[in-house]
Parts: C-alpha cells; structure tokens; sequence
C-alpha cells in the first residue's frame, strides 16, 4: 500500500465520507481482504461506501447526459461543488457526486431546481473530467458573467458606446481567457484558434499537429469581443485597431514553466480571430540518439557538425519540428572550445553557454542585419532561424565559405528540393555545390496510443504488408481511441526523416543546375531513404499507423508502394463506411 496515497484517501474518507476515525483499520482491513492490497483507489473507497450505504456507484466511463437535463441546473454550482447529473428517471434525477455525506451542494441545487434529486457515487476525477466535456471549459466564469447585469457586451456596429477596456479586465473575462490558456498548455497544445462565426465563437487546439475542437458553454459568442480585447492587452496591441492584421506576444509563467505566446490577431467576416502559438521555453531538450533518426543517418549527422564549416539545413512545413532538432544539435556541439551564435525569430529554447539573438522587424534588426554583425564576433558555429530572402541566403553561404559551420531552416517538401530552392533566392549553383553539405528533411507523425492500440488482422492490413514488403510476421496496430489520448487513438509524436549528403555526384548536378528531381534519382541511387521509407520502418516496429506516414508524406523512394497501400486504405474506408 503506497503511504502517500493511502494517507490521503484515509483522510478523505474522514472528511468526506464521514468514516469515524476509530474505523479506518477495520475499513482498510475490509477493502484489503475484498481487493488484496488495503486501501489503494479511490474508487475501491467509494465502491464501499456505495455499498455500505446502498447508493450506486457509476465509474462514468461511458455517459452522455442530455443537454436539456444539464440546463436546468447553474454551471457555476455544479463545478463549484462537483455534482454533475447523468440522468431523468422515474421522477427524479441523478447526481454524480464523490462526497455523499457533504449534502450542501445538493441541497443548493434541489433549492434553485425544485427537482428531486438521487446522489451516485462517482470518483472525483471522473466527475471533473466529465463536467469540462459536457459544460465546456470556463461554463463557471461566463455563468457569472452572465448574471453581472452591470455588465453588458454590446454589438460592433456601436463601438462608440462600448467600453471594451473595461470589459476585457472584467474579472470574469481574466479567468476564461487564464482557463483556455492553463487548459492548452496542460493539453500540449502548440496552438490555440479563436474562430469567430456569425452565431458562435469555434475555440480550437493544435495537439499533435491535429485540431481539435474545445467544448466550451454556448453564451460564449455573447463574450467574443470582450475575450478579444483581453488577448490584445495581454500582447500589448492596439485594442482599439479593428481593421487591421496584428502581432504580439505574451510571455506567462505556469508551474515553474516558462510559456513564450505569439499572438496572430485578423479581422475576419464575423470579428477578429485570434491564434495563439505556445512555445515552451524551458523544455527538454533530448540528446541526438532521442531523435528516433536510423542509426546510419544519425552518424552521418553526427559527422557532419563535426565539421569545421559548411551548411546543414533543415527542411520541412511549418510544426515538423525542424527547429527542436537543430537544437539538440547544438546542444550536442555545445563545449567550452566552439562559440555558437543563433540568430531567430521567435526564440523557442533558451540554451546555456549559447548567444542566442532575437530578430525585431520593429527596430529594423532583420536576419541579414544581424548575420552581418555576427560574423564580427568571431563565431564557430552559426543558427540562422530560417532562410527566407536572398540577402540571407548568400551570407549564410559566404559564412559557410569563411571557416564557419552554418545550421538553418528551409520551407521545401524534401531534401532535393533545398538545392534548387537556393538557387531560385539568386544563390549561384557553384556557391551552393561547394558550401552545402548536408540536408535533413523531417515529418512529425503521431505515435500509437499505449493503452488502446490494437493489432489489426484485417485484410486491408495483410495487403498492405505484402505491398510494402514486410515480412508475413510483421504486426500492424491500428489506432482505437480511449480516454487518455482523448479518442484520437494517438498520444505524442515522432520524427521520420530523409537525411541526403552532398556527394560528389549530387554536387555535379547542382553545378549543371540540375531539377529537383534528377537531384532525387541520384540521391536514390546513393542510398539515400526518402520520407516515407523512413515511416514505413516505424510503421513496421509498431510506432504508428500507415494511415499517419500517408498522411504526412509524398512518397518519392516507394511511389508504387505508396500509392497501392494509399487505395488500400482508402479502400478499406469506404468499405467500412
């Protein structure tokens, strides 16, 4: 029995289940002899006082309460006091509740109701989890809100009448938008929409790189330029500027953790929508063996920060993690012998022993301005945030040329395709062949969830070996859904990559100025493991699902096999369907 546990359920049991103290070793004793183990769940507690006192007992696995019996009862008292009603029948209500014997609650809600109410004992996670889903995050603050009659959001077209400073530090207003952004961040959001609509504002979160919709209390369209003007002052923009597109950020501590917030606020048909990108400054960082890259292309990348100068680019969309890996890459590099400078916009990590520089449009340092200063403090190694223009571009190459070793970040869908994007910025190929030594293109693929994945024995799955080539005893999951990965069927994400030296016959093509796509044949040709190569493998060690690697990738290395198990799948849907 863990001490820590069990002293809080005993005293829990003390105070909310009215257990006398002079019980706890026999009930201890009682549950230990029924369950094996003595008091270890909450649930076993409740299970017999449930059956002590003849109450039932509902785990709420599986509930859906109706929305008409949820509304007729204040949000603010249900969460206040963690009742939550699951159903009407034979003339009365039931109410899950974790403390049976604290009745002020439920007399609270028979007075206000007039309802006959039934208390079901359920844990108090289960109860907190469940009024979140079906009472939406915040249903507490707006139900106060709504009751302030000194409070009044009115409609844009009469702005002049509204006073959207004194709105937006209302108190109510501070805690919703407190709870979206604790909610997002305790969910791993990367990103939080406000979608503005003409008859409800939509709040969405980026988990996984996948939205998903946040239930939230259906009042809340009533509140949407109030909550607005609370994200503009908390970025410090212009509260009154309606018309324009603006830029901020906001920068919140949160458990000990440090949140940097960039802020994207655009006028839209119905109001201005808001989205909110989270940067955790303090996270981890992993080590270079952490990246889950093949063995064979983690030593070609280890080799070539190893070198004394050169380009190492890093390519991909936006969200596929390009940055975290040229971080754990200077972390790897990071000793007392080598100055690193990084150059970025925004600065997502903050690195011991490293200068890191933040880009401002505002007061004109751009990525060329500062490059050009740094080379005047004498570095070893370069972080270039990301290549985006010419002028950039040719003194990340003319660094390279100087006896420094440049890491940096392009927008291209693959490794080939890096070449060729430098030389449409007005890089000159020679430049590019003789500066550039590497590029690593990644993916962000969704990992299988732990505790609902299964093995898939369907047909689809057995095809879909024999086209990819996978041996007869290869095990393919498929992904379920459960509460812990919030029925997505994934939880986390991992990188697969496409690693592509420049070898001497990939330089003479650069040289003659050579396609994507001739530059791809001969990457092949060399060995090179494209994209979705590198998916299938963790596909076949059972990490993800090939729904997920098709997803995220164009396959270059396997287009047959690709494209077969793409109608696979497709096929299977429709049958299913």
């Amino acid at each position: 029995m863990a001490e820590t546990t069990s002293g809080t359920l005993l005293d829990r049991m003390v105070a909310d289940f009215q257990v006398s103290a002079a019980d706890l070793p026999l009930v201890s004793r009682t549950l230990g002899e029924e369950g094996g183990a003595g008091v270890e769940s909450e649930v076993e507690v409740l299970r017999w006082v449930a059956k002590e006192y003849a109450v039932p007992f509902n785990p709420l696995d599986d509930i859906r309460p109706e929305k008409e019996l949820l509304g007729l009862f204040p949000a603010r008292i249900l969460l206040k006091e963690e009742l939550l009603p699951i159903s009407r029948e034979n003339g009365h209500v039931d109410v899950a509740t974790s403390r049976l014997f604290s009745t002020s609650g439920l007399d609270g809600l028979k007075a206000v109701t007039g309802l006959r109410l039934q208390p079901v004992l359920a844990p108090r996670e289960a109860i907190q989890r469940e009024l979140k889903k079906w009472l939406g995050v915040g249903a507490d603050t707006l139900g106060t809100l709504g009751e302030e009659s000194t409070f009044q959001v009115v409609e844009d077209e009469n702005d002049e009448n509204t006073n959207l400073d004194e709105a937006a530090e209302d108190a109510s207003i501070i805690r919703f938008v407190n709870q979206i952004l604790r909610d997002a961040i305790e969910l791993r959001a990367s990103d939080i929409h406000l979608e503005p609509f003409e008859n409800e504002l939509r709040i969405r979160y980026r988990i996984d790189g996948v939205l998903q919709e946040v239930p939230v209390p259906a009042q809340i369209k009533r509140f949407q330029p109030a909550i607005v003007s609370r994200v503009k002052i908390l970025s410090h923009l212009n509260i009154a500027e309606k018309r324009l597109p603006q830029d901020g950020r906001i920068k919140i501590r949160l458990d000990d953790s440090e949140v940097d917030i960039r802020v994207s606020v655009i006028p839209m048909l119905h109001g201005e929508a808001v989205v909110l990108r989270l940067l955790r400054q303090n996270a981890t960082l992993r080590g270079m063996g952490q990246l889950g890259m093949d063995a064979r292309d983690l030593a070609s990348f280890q080799r070539v920060l190893a070198l004394p100068h050169g380009i190492i680019l890093v390519t991909g969309p936006t969200g596929s993690g390009k940055t975290s890996t040229l971080y754990t890459a200077l972390n790897a590099i990071n000793d007392a012998v080598r100055k690193i400078i990084t150059i970025e916009d925004p600065i997502e990590y903050q690195l011991r022993g490293i200068n890191q520089i933040q880009v401002s449009e505002k007061s004109g340092l751009t990525f060329a301005r500062g490059l050009r200063a740094i080379l005047r403090h004498d570095p070893d190694v370069l972080l270039i945030g990301e290549i985006r223009d010419r002028e950039t571009a040719q003194i990340a190459v003319q660094a390279s040329l100087t006896g420094h070793l440049v890491l940096s970040t392009l927008h291209t869908n693959d490794a080939p395709g890096a070449l060729t994007r430098l030389v449409d910025m007005g890089v000159e190929p020679y430049l590019v062949a003789s500066s550039l030594e590497a590029v690593l293109a990644q993916r962000l693929v969704r990992v299988l969830c732990s505790e609902c994945r299964a093995v898939d024995t369907s047909s689809t799955a057995q095809a879909l070996k024999v086209q990819l080539g996978f041996s007869a005893e290869t095990v393919l999951y498929r992904a379920v859904g459960c509460r812990e990965c919030r029925n997505t069927g994934y939880h986390g994400r991992r990188g697969i990559f496409e690693w592509m030296n420049s070898t001497q016959a990939i330089r003479r093509l650069m040289l003659k100025n050579a396609s994507s796509g001739e530059i791809r044949e001969a990457a092949r040709r060399g060995g090179v493991r494209m994209l979705a190569e590198d998916g299938w493998r963790l596909v076949r060690e059972g990490i993800t699902t090939p729904e997920e690697v098709l997803r995220v990738t164009k396959d270059q290395a396997a287009e047959d096999a690709a494209d077969a198990a793409a109608e696979i799948v497709v096929a299977s849907t429709v049958t299913a369907s």
